[in-house]
């Protein structure tokens, strides 16, 4: 019984002395972003791959969590900042568009949708548009 007392201690003692000073994220922390929401990727040729950027930035007072982060089709694949995003601090949210599937004259239009602990919403759409010639 003592020897386990003395674990839970010494455990305390480490984990506490690793933390940095940092603001860490906890659940229940909203913050808020301003987020460029449309990528216009102009016209671009059949079976070219897009590389959309969309410009975000904490605007809160906590750190800004990203969730899950999907594309509206098998065609796009969405990537999130794995660090949450200190407060005031910018970061990049990526999406590649892959048109090989798509015939000349098509009107891009996908969806990238975003869930993050924002206020008032927690879940953004953010658009790649452009045209397939």
């Amino acid at each position: 019984m003592m020897s386990r007392i003395l674990f839970i201690l010494i455990s305390g003692v480490v984990f506490n002395s690793c933390k940095t000073d940092q603001l860490e994220a906890e659940i229940g922390q909203k913050t808020s972003m301003k987020i460029t929401k449309v990528f216009d990727a102009g016209e671009r040729i059949k079976g070219e791959k897009i590389y959309a950027e969309f410009q975000v930035e904490n605007t809160g007072r906590y750190p800004l969590v990203f969730g899950e982060i999907k594309g509206s089709c098998s065609c796009t694949v969405a990537e999130k900042p794995e660090a949450p995003i200190l407060p005031g601090r910018k970061g990049v949210i990526k999406a590649v568009v892959d048109t090989e599937k798509f015939d000349s004259g098509y009107q891009l239009n996908k969806i990238v949708t975003v869930m993050a602990n924002t206020v008032p919403d927690n879940i953004v759409k953010l658009k790649i548009i452009g045209t397939i010639k």
